[in-house]
């Protein structure tokens, strides 16, 4: 894929799959406020937004809580599970099982020797790393637009696992100009936010669609009317959270074709990670070459 369809598709990902420092989901059976409740103002809906957004800013880049975790990703084509470690020199992953089932000898000796080519060439994780600090300028760029891209109006409460979650539906601001290709999308979504309001953190987003949106003047490509995304995230101890599950169906039509992004991740088992591990340490602790306390061998 270009370059530049690359950050189309990871903008689209981006705007929601925010590394943000959030609370569990609220459950989908979840109760409304009661008809008595008072609602809070348009105004106080903006304020509880901003500060919610300004606390996932402050924690975004947080790089000395580094974690190991599952991921399971499913879509129509593969449902792949990985083994993936947070370190100072970008994440690290490791295939562990195909359709749910442990990798053929076959299969695990490519993982291996994957493995073995990233320890003996440095560069390939150098250009992984820098990657994923282009992308998170592209996050934090997204990040810092919310409160002006939309306007928030309250829509009740629900019972969430540390109390009182504030909901409140989302739609896009007339008066919000996007600054470049990769906030189109902003302009063209509309969808769900639930807050906590005493720890003022962002708990669930679910996105979607209501309009064809262009990227560069219809050049680089469309994102079809009826796509949405939803993100539930969920505490991970420590003070920590993260995202606990992702789900986006999204087309992008380009000229003649038309890519399809349908994909459930699933991020589970979440543990802390040696503060200060380097990628190689990683793949040692990867490959089972830790002790049960996750200490790296030296």
């Amino acid at each position: 894929m270009p370059a530049r369809l690359m950050v189309v598709r990871r903008s689209l990902l981006f705007l929601f799959l925010l590394p943000w420092a959030v609370l569990s989901p609220v459950p989908s059976g979840g109760q409304s406020a009661p008809a008595t409740q008072p609602a809070l103002t348009p105004t106080q809906a903006q304020a509880l937004v901003e500060r919610a957004i300004a606390t996932e800013l402050r924690t975004a880049e947080d790089a000395n809580h580094p974690m190991r975790y599952r991921l399971r990703k499913q879509s129509p084509r593969l449902t792949s599970t990985k083994e993936i470690v947070e370190t100072r020199d970008g994440d690290v992953a490791r295939l562990v099982s195909i359709f749910d089932r442990p990798l053929s000898q076959a299969d695990e000796q490519m993982e291996q020797a994957r493995l073995d080519a990233l320890l003996s060439d440095p560069s390939r994780q150098r250009r992984r790393k820098q990657s994923e600090e282009g992308d998170m300028r592209i996050v934090l760029k997204l990040l810092r637009m919310l409160p002006q891209a939309f306007l928030y109006q309250y829509a009740g409460t629900g019972a969430g696992p540390a109390g009182k979650v504030e909901k409140f539906a989302f739609q896009p601001n007339p008066n919000f100009s996007p600054p470049d290709f990769e906030a189109q999308a902003l302009t063209a979504m509309s969808g769900e936010i639930w807050i906590d309001a005493a720890e003022e953190r962002v708990m669930r987003l679910e996105g979607h669609l209501q309009q064809d949106t262009d990227y560069g003047w219809g050049i680089l490509g469309k994102l079809d009317k009826g796509g949405w995304i939803v993100i539930e995230q969920a505490s991970v101890g420590q003070g920590q959270w993260r995202i606990a599950r992702f789900q986006m169906k999204m087309n992008l039509r380009v000229l003649f074709k038309t890519r399809s992004f349908d994909t459930v991740e699933e991020m589970t088992g979440y543990a802390p990670a040696p503060a200060g591990i380097d990628y190689r340490q990683a793949i040692q602790m990867l490959r089972g070459g830790t002790g049960s306390a996750g200490q790296p061998s030296r």
